[in-house]
């Protein structure tokens, strides 16, 4: 036998952090053959080698090290520094993780630290702006309230268009809003189809991967403190007149000569300063993290309450949180992770009705309380105030009690004489109730002070469960190749029940709401609030990874999923995806390039599918009507409201993804560019029927849409560490285009719910504003028969004679289709720290897109412009006065409202916001601090939503250009389509000052 195989045996040690912790499962290669080993659950590894052979040690999220046997009998022991150990080089990818340089799919990553730079309610809040193709649009500004999120654009009409959440590998069905932003790691967004397809229909919008904290291998017990609290005030308050200003509108509007019996011209009552208090939050969280030689955990509990600027509207939310990680052995490991809240939710009756009120009514009787009502010379209001509502809290409330908890439950074994191989059982267990009630006591928010008394409650219930069989294959042969296989059978079932009912003239205020039994007038239990919905899903799924010395990588996913929502024969389908990628920067001829760390190319195709219906869409549904028979005898009937359809599929979408990902100068600027189309088809739709059908929709699979865009995002350290100076700075800017390509049976208009082949799937179908009409301007007698000059100008869409005359006059035909999408969006951030002092800043920003203002339009009847109540702050034409953007008031009116009044709440929607600026001050230098065990301490102020800027919506009313309803909300009439984001009278826009703090010891 040769000297060399003499000289061969047996080399061990242990691999670790530099804290001490245990660093398992990180392969131990022989460079230049094909002998690995993997590192055990204490860090501990053997592997056959000879001296002079050199070791690799490598594993997701550490950097190669590599280690020179000199001696075969000493231990060779590897530490990697926090320089090694680099958490953001991970990216959780659904059922596993990979470090970021194989990744071939289109993954955007953020850490919670990062996340945190926003102190937020909710973890939607803390990510607007933050991530390249991820649309974060504000559906509310009441406290507590969540955003609505869009990945890469919107594809359905009907169906959701919400991305699938998974809370540590399980799928979220609760609100966002449950999630304690304390509590996360990391969050992972699946963009293109070939990264979302293992998780099949679920993730046709995209995939959020939220991970929590937990705990570490071998670290002794760690104590964390997180706080920050502080006030808010109103950003701004909404643009309404004041007294005289409004006693000149009146004047000039010549509607109403004659003031109110409150009124008087000398009166100059401001309501909002009556209404509005300052607001205050506070955010308090405990954690204990620690681990033993085999085991982890990590337990905490945090408070939040947010005290909204609006007397009686509130947030508050308790959390708790824990996990365990446990080994067994060498070869079992279990655990469990669990995050349970409870949340109230209050005030949301309140409004914003005074902005109507009259500011020359005067308030106060003459011993200077208030008055219960004020009248105009048309309306009379109930007076509203900070001081009367907060006095009525008992007597006028609503109030919305969660409770949830999510569980996951795993198990996972190595199966012994097979390295790498392990199977996995994951049992997600989940419960959520909502407890809502309202009541208004007699006589209330009414100018009728006999008015009965109304109460009603809502309560519901989800309960959820997923269990997932997983088999993985995770192998590194001769060093170079990596494969890594996984295969997944699941079974997912949720239940959702909901029950209502109401009542009036509730016999003593102290019932509330929960006694409506009692109720002396009528209880109404309507059959469309009792709501029983039942659905399952069943998967297959397979995925296979391969890397060649991470230089060529391939990524092929499978994945079947059948689903109770959809017909019979239709239930199944199966979804293909693919994605490759070439790291460049490891290629022989990229040697030479030293600024150049690393450059991979990447390329992507894959299908998913939507079934996001209501379940039982299949199968019909009859509806209920009384009849009356006599005064006092009354029956039900049935009718068939919508019909079934018995051929309801799937609705699909392909997506083709084309990627680069850099990293320069060593690694001191790096960024990702990518392009994509995704093609949508057979979309699940409501149609409507024909009133002569007597139904009135059915379900089908009609239509198509697509969807286009690019993403660019970018990181740069500016400095590092130069003289104590450190500059890091971040950059997402991304466009997205979305068009409808085909509606049902052939048509190109859907005009009542404004959808138009060839044009977005979000557009506004109304008149366009084309200025106000001028004395001498020609055809304003053809186009507005009995109009007037300094009336609203639209434009005109019919023909004209040879002598350039309209035919026609101005009509329903005139109105037009008008994009709202921005032309880009994006967001930034830069942090700039000397020594142990640190600045830093958020912001986001769009460019383009129309924005829609209910204060301004007909919907909102605060720009009637007639004196007959208060009047949004507005340039209104007089004669004197000719280059106003609003028209004479007191006008040719249509309705309420001047005619084409809904033009005027279309305004350019381009904005930069600075939504957080931070000055903070580490202490973890400080010997003092050292002495006394404290691992970290950093204290910093905050102030959020400080600035906007390029923003003409702003400019104009000096509001906040971020949008605050659906278009069916906070609105007097409903004029544009529910599912489009306004700025109407919600609550007030915000700005807080916080002080915070973090202490780890």
């Amino acid at each position: 036998m040769s000297a060399a195989v003499f000289a061969q045996s047996t080399v061990s040690g242990t691999v670790t952090s530099r804290s001490g912790q245990a660093l398992p499962d990180v392969t131990v290669n022989v460079k230049g053959s094909s002998t690995s080993a993997l590192s055990s659950a204490n860090g501990r590894y053997s592997i056959a080698a000879s001296v002079g052979d050199t070791l690799e040690f490598v594993n997701v999220g550490l950097s190669r090290q590599t280690a020179v046997v000199t001696s075969l009998n000493q231990p060779i022991n590897v530490v990697f520094t926090d320089d090694n150990i680099a958490v953001d080089e991970v990216v959780v990818v659904g059922y596993g993780t990979q470090r970021r340089e194989a990744v071939t799919g289109s993954v955007s990553s953020i850490g919670g630290e990062a996340m945190r730079d926003v102190p937020s309610a909710n973890i939607t809040q803390a990510l607007q702006g933050r991530l390249p193709g991820v649309q974060m649009s504000q559906t509310s500004s009441r406290p507590g309230a969540t955003t609505q999120i869009r990945i890469r654009g919107t594809r359905s009409l009907n169906a959701s268009n919400d991305p699938l959440i998974v809370l540590d590998g399980i799928p979220f069905t609760g609100s966002i809003g449950d999630i304690n932003p304390n509590d996360i790691k990391s969050i992972d967004v699946l963009k293109d189809a070939s990264a979302t397809a293992i998780y099949g229909s679920r993730g046709a919008n995209g995939v959020m991967l939220v991970t929590t904290n937990t705990g570490t291998l071998g670290q002794p017990a760690r104590i964390s403190y997180n706080s920050f609290q502080g006030f808010q005030t109103i950003f701004s308050k909404y643009p309404m007149m004041n007294g005289p200003e409004f006693v000149e509108l009146r004047r000039v509007a010549g509607m109403f000569p004659n003031n109110g019996v409150d009124e008087s011209d000398d009166v100059d009552t401001d309501w909002q300063d009556l209404m509005y208090r300052t607001g205050y939050i506070v955010s308090q969280d405990l954690g204990v993290s620690g681990g033993t030689e085999k085991g982890a955990y990590n337990f905490g509990a945090g408070y939040y309450t947010d005290q909204g600027v609006l007397p009686l509207q509130g947030y508050d939310r308790i959390s708790l949180r824990g996990s365990v990680d446990q080994r067994i052995g060498d070869y079992i490991r279990v655990g469990i992770n669990t995050n349970t809240n409870y949340n109230v939710t209050r005030g949301q009756h309140v409004g914003l009705g005074v902005l109507s009120n009259s500011p020359i009514a005067n308030p106060y009787n003459p011993d200077g309380t208030f008055k219960r009502t004020i009248q105009m010379p048309l309306n009379e209001n109930w007076v509203s105030t900070r001081s009367i509502i907060e006095d009525l809290s008992d007597q006028w409330l609503n109030e919305t009690r969660a409770f949830a908890t999510y569980n996951a439950l795993f198990g996972e074994i190595a199966i012994p004489g097979v390295e790498g191989l392990k199977y996995r059982a994951n049992l997600g267990l989940d419960y959520r109730q909502n407890n809502g009630g309202w009541f208004t006591g007699e006589g209330i928010n009414n100018i009728n002070p006999t008015s009965p008394s109304t109460a009603g409650i809502n309560n519901s219930h989800i309960y959820h469960y997923v269990i997932e069989n997983l088999l993985t294959y995770d192998k590194t042969f001769g060093s170079k190749h990596n494969l890594n296989l996984t295969a997944l059978y699941s079974a997912e079932e949720n239940q959702f029940v909901r029950s209502e009912m109401s009542g009036r003239d509730i016999p003593a205020s102290a019932f509330q709401f929960y006694n409506i039994g009692h109720a002396l007038g009528e209880i109404i239990v309507n059959p469309d609030g009792q709501v029983y919905e039942k659905w399952g899903l069943l998967s297959y799924m397979g995925r296979a990874m391969y890397s060649y010395d991470d230089k060529y990588m391939l990524s092929v996913t499978m994945r079947s999923d059948g689903s109770s929502r959809l017909a019979r024969g239709k239930k199944w389908h199966t979804y293909p995806a693919i994605s490759a990628g070439w790291n460049i920067g490891r290629e022989s001829f990229m040697d030479n390039v030293s600024y150049i760390d690393m450059l991979k190319l990447r390329v992507g195709y894959g299908q998913t599918s939507n079934q996001a219906i209501n379940p039982y869409a299949t199968l019909g549904r009859l509806s209920t009507r009384p009849y009356n028979f006599g005064s006092d005898n009354y029956d039900v009937g049935y009718f068939v409201s919508q019909l079934p359809n018995p051929q309801l599929g799937w609705e699909y979408s392909q997506t083709y993804n084309l990627g680069l990902d850099f990293s320069l100068f060593n690694n001191r600027l790096s960024g990702t560019a990518e392009y994509y189309e995704t093609y949508t088809h057979d979309l699940l739709l409501n149609l409507r029927m024909p009133g002569s059908s007597g139904v009135e929709s059915y379900t089908a699979n009609v239509g198509r849409t697509q969807n286009k865009g690019v993403e660019f995002a970018l990181n740069g350290i500016i400095l590092d560490n130069k003289n104590g100076w450190t500059w890091e700075a971040g950059l997402n800017l991304y466009r997205n285009r979305n068009k409808l390509t085909e509606l049902a049976s052939g048509q190109t208009r859907n005009e009542n719910n404004w959808w138009f082949v060839g044009h977005p799937i979000d557009v506004i179908f109304d008149y366009e504003y084309n200025g106000l009409w001028q004395e001498g301007d020609p055809h304003l007698d053809i186009l507005e028969p009995g109009g007037n000059v300094g009336m609203i100008k639209v434009h005109y869409n019919g023909e004209f004679d040879e002598n350039g005359v309209p035919t026609r006059p101005i009509g329903p035909d005139d109105r037009r289709i008008i994009d709202m999408q921005t032309n880009f969006m994006g967001g930034f951030n830069t942090r700039l720290a000397y020594k142990n002092l640190d600045f830093s800043m958020v912001g986001m920003f769009q460019q383009g897109g129309v924005l829609i203002s209910t204060l301004h339009s007909g919907s909102g009847y605060l720009n009637l412009m007639s004196g007959r109540s208060n009047n949004v702050k507005i340039d209104y034409w007089t004669p004197e006065n000719t280059d106003a953007r609003y028209p004479k008031p007191g006008g040719i009116m249509s309705g309420d409202n001047p005619k084409y009044a809904n033009s005027l709440g279309y305004f350019d929607a381009s904005y930069l916001k600075i939504r957080t600026m931070t000055l903070g001050y580490n202490f973890n230098d400080s010997p003092f601090f050292q002495n006394m065990g404290i691992n970290r301490l950093r204290m910093y102020m905050m102030v959020q939503n400080p600035f906007v800027f390029f923003s003409p919506f702003h400019r104009a009313t000096g509001m906040d250009p971020e949008t605050n309803s659906y278009a069916d909300e906070n609105t007097a009439v409903a004029a544009h389509q529910s599912r489009l984001l306004t700025i109407g009278t919600n609550a007030p826009a915000t700005r807080s000052f916080l002080f915070g703090v973090n202490l780890t010891f």
